[in-house]
């Protein structure tokens, strides 16, 4: 029997009735394909192009690999940078075009886990943590796992109800935030030249901070839900000028002002965290115990 005739029963005469002839397999595979295309044709592109940032983000930071097995720190600092900033506006464009998708949040964090666990790890392992033998390969390997950990507790709190002040904070500080604590001691040292900042006992302090920053429970700005309140839209613009300005003319020094920053910014968030949450505690009405 040739095997395009192949009956799917049991060779005993069953199934005869779904044999597929070679033209049968023809219109079966024609109408497999016309599916497939239009499933193609019906995505748009507002929720291809969020996807397409995400995959950018991704590619710088394995660019950052690349420069950093090649010594130019400058570049791998820089393509770091520009995951981050990528990464910062591929959820907001998805939203803003309404491109959401289950596809997109799982792409986002396994690119993610590349820009900012396994690069910045890679990076700081070749230029100072090499010398510090096995505990700095394993302070490296401390902060891509605690990256790992961190996007997939985000990923199992997605769909949690929260009350509507706590929308504003992270859980931990948020992987791209980890990454830049991880590699501020570079950035300063590009900034700098100060010897101080390629000791691997100060370095390791940083990726033993940022390593267990994100994994832990510190409440963290977010600003994915922050207002501007109108009289202050005018300040905010021209703050946005001025830090484009500095960051194209001294990026070095901007961005280590930016990240000490971040870094003070911590324990306030915190506090400001516990006070609200202590004021909707006690705006919440008690209810009685039933007799």
């Amino acid at each position: 029997m040739n095997d395009d005739t192949r009956p799917l029963g049991n060779g005993n005469g069953e199934g005869e009735d779904d044999v597929l002839t070679p033209p049968r397999r023809r219109r079966l595979g024609g109408a497999m394909r016309g599916a497939a295309r239009q499933r193609l044709q019906s995505l748009s592109f507002n929720r291809i192009f969020p996807n397409m940032i995400t995959l950018l983000a991704m590619c710088a930071g394995l660019t950052a690999i690349r420069y950093g097995l090649t010594e130019q720190w400058d570049r791998a600092a820089a393509a770091l940078v520009i995951a981050a900033m990528l990464d910062g506006v591929d959820g907001r464009v998805a939203r803003m075009l309404r491109g959401t998708s289950k596809f997109g949040a799982e792409l986002d964090s396994l690119a993610d886990a590349v820009s900012f666990g396994v690069a910045p790890a890679m990076v700081m392992y070749v230029w100072v943590m090499n010398g510090a033998a096995g505990i700095g390969w394993a302070l490296c390997l401390l902060h891509a796992v605690c990256a790992v950990l961190r996007l997939a507790r985000f990923n199992t709190m997605i769909g949690t109800d929260l009350p509507s002040w706590a929308h504003n904070y992270f859980t931990g500080v948020p992987s791209p935030g980890g990454a830049g604590i991880a590699i501020l001691p570079l950035i300063a040292w590009l900034y700098t030249g100060s010897e101080v900042f390629t000791s691997p006992v100060l370095v390791g302090a940083f990726l033993l901070a940022s390593s267990t920053l994100m994994v832990s429970s510190v409440p963290v700005y977010s600003g994915k839900h922050m207002r501007v309140k109108p009289q202050l839209v005018l300040f905010m613009m021209i703050a946005i000028g001025a830090f484009a300005a500095f960051l194209v003319t001294d990026p070095w020094a901007t961005l280590t002002f930016v990240g000490v920053a971040y870094i003070v910014s911590i324990p306030f968030s915190a506090l400001s965290f516990h006070r609200l949450r202590k004021r909707a505690a006690a705006e919440t009405p008690v209810t009685p115990a039933p007799q």
